[in-house]
C-alpha cells in the first residue's frame, strides 16, 4: 500500500520522515491482517459480537399512577396541538 497515495486521497500532507514511518506501520498492519487469513475458519459461524447477545430491553411496564393527557400537557413547557412542544435540535 503506498501511503503517499493514501495520504495524497486524504489531503494530508506528509513529509519523508512520516512517509518512511507511516508506510513501517501499514506494511506490520497489512502483514497481520494476511495472518488472519490462514486461520482455518471452516464451521464457525460469523458474528456479530464476541459473546453472545441477548434482549436486554426490559418489558414497559406501568409502574405508577396513570397520567391523563391533561396532566401531562400541564407539566410540559410547551403545547402545540395537544403535544408537547420541543426545541428544535438540528439546524
Amino acid at each position: 500500500m503506498d501511503i503517499r497515495k493514501v495520504a495524497h486521497l486524504a489531503r494530508i500532507g506528509l513529509s519523508d520522515e512520516e512517509v518512511a514511518t507511516y508506510q513501517a506501520q501499514m506494511d506490520k498492519i497489512v502483514d497481520y491482517v494476511e495472518q488472519l487469513n490462514s486461520v482455518d475458519v471452516e464451521g464457525i459461524e460469523p458474528t456479530a459480537h464476541a459473546s453472545a447477545v441477548f434482549d436486554v430491553i426490559r418489558e414497559d411496564v406501568n409502574r405508577g399512577a396513570q397520567l391523563t393527557q391533561e396532566q401531562v400537557l400541564s407539566n410540559a413547557p410547551a403545547v402545540a396541538h395537544d403535544q408537547i412542544k420541543m426545541p428544535k435540535v438540528v439546524d
